[in-house]
């Protein structure tokens, strides 16, 4: 008969949300067996890999597939009651996002399939419906890379390949808005609906209603691309990752000064502010990879697990949660946050 008061029992899960492949650790007691065996993990009914297991905490991957929106762990002295964690659903696959994609009013996502330095693919621009179907919606754009709308709900993509802007109809037809945007990578529209575009070569372009190019801001370099967000008070975040694993974002003041927001993230991407302020980046912190939440006075956690994210965007209600891209997929994640804000 199992000893009782030995029984696992799980208090916490860091972090509460994962997509498949998301390390997660699960705090609590009598994880570790009398044969040092590593005890079994299961999100939903899918066993997970177990990397790391003590008496009080164990590190685990989450698994391939559907598996649910609990956790449990079982030892020979018994099995824990299940604990809520959300896991995102894959809803597209076989693309190659490299930034944030795009949601419109009516939920409807955008990701690109970006694809190598001057290759041709035959789907640039994906649209995923609001009940998850996805349709090729642009073609013949090379290196698809940042995305947009305005607050006409029009979508602006950019072309890394070609130092372009296009502006792109609700049919699937482009005509360039913008040219000479050197490595033109992330792209994102202040409140009075003025296009920024970051070339990763260290420049942050400003245009106007009439087109006007203007250098709002001059960064680093980055090996691969600026992403952009702007939040509730008008300040445009950036980031750019190096080959540093210390990079930082940054903050840009409505005229164009440049101060470090924080500094500490392994290869930053994607951006997102909620309604509250809270800016979300796909980055690495302290050695574990996913969506790292940066407070507004700069404190950071790892929210959601998962390799080899690029970017996410806020869905609008009714349906709410997220939409995390990693380089080769979609997922949507029931997670609640504090509210969606346009353009992010």
């Amino acid at each position: 008969m199992a000893d009782v008061g030995n029984k696992p029992r799980i208090e916490r899960v860091s972090p509460a949300a994962a997509i498949a492949g998301g390390e997660v650790t699960i705090y609590g007691r009598g994880f570790a067996g009398q044969d040092h065996r590593h005890p079994q993990v299961r999100f939903g009914e899918s066993d997970a890999s177990v990397l790391i297991a003590a008496e009080d905490f164990l590190v685990a991957t989450v698994p391939e597939g559907p598996v649910g929106s609990t956790v449990r762990i079982q030892t020979e002295q018994g099995e824990t009651a299940p604990i809520s964690v959300e896991i995102g659903l894959p809803i597209a696959d076989n693309l190659h996002p490299v930034a944030n994609p795009a949601v419109d009013a009516e939920g409807n996502i955008f990701v690109t399939f970006s694809g190598r330095r001057g290759q041709k693919v035959p789907v640039s621009i994906h649209k995923i419906d609001r009940n998850f179907g996805v349709k090729p919606f642009l073609s013949s754009l090379m290196n698809p890379t940042g995305l947009a709308f305005d607050s006409n709900g029009t979508l602006y993509v950019s072309s890394r390949h070609e130092g372009v802007v296009y502006q792109v109809s609700s049919d699937g037809k482009k005509t360039s808005y913008a040219e000479g945007m050197g490595v033109a990578t992330g792209i994102a529209f202040d409140a009075e609906d003025n296009l920024f575009v970051g070339d990763r070569t260290g420049t942050i372009f400003k245009l106007g209603h009439d087109r006007q190019v203007f250098v709002f801001a001059t960064l680093e370099p980055s090996v691969a691309a600026y992403h952009l967000a702007f939040g509730p008070e008008g300040q445009l975040y950036a980031t750019g990752p190096t080959t540093s694993s210390h990079d930082c974002v940054y903050r840009i003041s409505r005229s164009g000064q440049v101060e470090v927001f924080f500094r500490g993230l392994g290869r930053p991407q994607g951006l997102a502010l909620d309604a509250e302020g809270n800016l979300y980046v796909a980055a690495s912190h302290r050695g574990r990879r996913g969506i790292v939440r940066l407070t507004p006075s700069a404190e950071a956690e790892v929210v959601i697990a998962g390799p080899n994210l690029v970017g996410l965007a806020f869905l609008p209600a009714p349906r709410g949660g997220l939409i995390l891209a990693t380089t080769n997929a979609a997922y949507h994640l029931n997670w609640p946050v504090a509210g969606f804000r346009r353009g992010t």
